[in-house]
């Protein structure tokens, strides 16, 4: 039997024995008052009524009927607080129903009716978390969609300008002629590139984990060897150094590939005036640690908690060469994240460090 009823039931028995006991010491006071009143011609007319009634009834109407009417009013007074707190959980429900979800009902027992109450607060407490988190998704996807909007406009604008110079015969010469594609084209791959980073991006959020066995030493030692090759980074020396030659870890290969190309990429744009960026690699019992180190200027502190938000800039006055897509760093930290991994960044006047820990072995969720 729940508590509820076991409630209801110890109230309706402590009733009934309180009412008894307070018949009897009535019962007690009239006889005591009767000793010296009863002889009284309206006294012995009450009395007499009662007898008539308990005769033509057959039981004591008068005691019965105060009975009843006490019994109701101790039950009446003992259930007082059951009823304060079905009354709360009837304003709770309304002011939930009417969006007023920052006042909690007061839990005064732990019997069904508690329970209710914590139920209704918890519901309170998820209603209110989930109505911030959709605001908070309305807020980035206009956010987005303004950041998309401006950042697909500068390129584009550029474009056109330079392709109506020469639809219009604007231009002098073929070099300057050339100038004006070139600057178009550059433009062009720029915007290509803005719409590859958005798509990732997006993508991410929807796009598993395939994990699979990978030699982590062995990946990272190959993106090394693949920027040193191409011909854009010839100027700045990519030194890969791992602590051991193997270090096998469940994940999903072409992601990591991506992450920690996008932090390569970076640090050597950020770094390619001191001529070298570190690339190390090392493991803890259960989890993998690589670190990208670049060697140019440092990041400002107050920018460092932004960097992985999508479209942040920690120099805004960067240029269409020197800035990236501003989308690098949040596909970074959405697939560290995707893999249960952290990120972290550090930085000051002699290098900038971005450390990724990855734990060695899937999580059983994901299992």
């Amino acid at each position: 039997m729940r508590k509820l009823q076991w409630k209801i039931i110890m109230l309706f028995l402590v009733s009934g024995g309180l009412t008894l006991i307070m018949l009897f010491i009535a019962q007690q006071i009239i006889r005591l008052i009767g000793r010296d009143y009863w002889r009284e011609p309206m006294v012995a007319a009450l009395f007499s009524v009662d007898r008539l009634l308990e005769n033509f009834f057959g039981f004591p109407i008068v005691a019965t009927m105060v009975g009843i009417v006490l019994f109701i009013c101790i039950v009446l007074l003992l259930s007082q607080g059951t009823i304060r707190q079905i009354n709360q959980l009837m304003e709770g429900t309304r002011r939930l129903a009417k969006g007023e979800l920052d006042q909690e009902i007061l839990i005064r027992s732990n019997d069904e009716l508690g329970q209710m109450a914590k139920q209704i607060n918890q519901m309170a407490k998820q209603l209110k978390l989930s109505l911030a988190e959709e605001r908070m998704a309305v807020q980035s996807k206009n956010e987005l969609i303004s950041n998309v909007s401006h950042d697909l406009r500068t390129p584009l604008t550029s474009i056109i300008g330079y392709l109506r110079l020469v639809k219009e015969d604007r231009y002098k010469d073929e070099v300057e002629l050339r100038y004006y594609t070139d600057i178009a084209y550059d433009k062009s791959l720029r915007l290509g590139g803005l719409v590859s980073d958005l798509f990732e991006y997006t993508r991410m959020g929807y796009s598993p984990i395939n994990r699979v066995d990978i030699n982590l030493v062995e990946l990272l030692g190959q993106l090394a060897v693949d920027f040193s090759l191409t011909g854009q980074h010839e100027k700045v020396q990519v030194v890969f150094t791992p602590a051991t030659e193997k270090i096998m870890i469940s994940s999903d290969g072409d992601k990591l590939m991506r992450t920690f190309e996008n932090l390569l990429s970076n640090a050597v744009r950020h770094g390619r005036d001191a001529g070298r960026v570190d690339l190390k690699v090392s493991r803890e019992p259960k989890v993998a640690i690589v670190q990208v180190i670049n060697y140019g200027p440092p990041i400002p502190q107050h920018a460092i908690p932004h960097l992985f938000e999508r479209f942040y800039r920690a120099d805004e006055s960067r240029t269409d060469q020197t800035g990236g897509s501003g989308l690098g760093l949040a596909i970074v930290k959405t697939i560290v994240d995707a893999h249960h991994g952290t990120i972290q960044v550090t930085s000051s006047t002699e290098l900038t460090m971005f450390e990724v820990r990855l734990p060695l072995q899937a999580p059983e969720i994901n299992k």
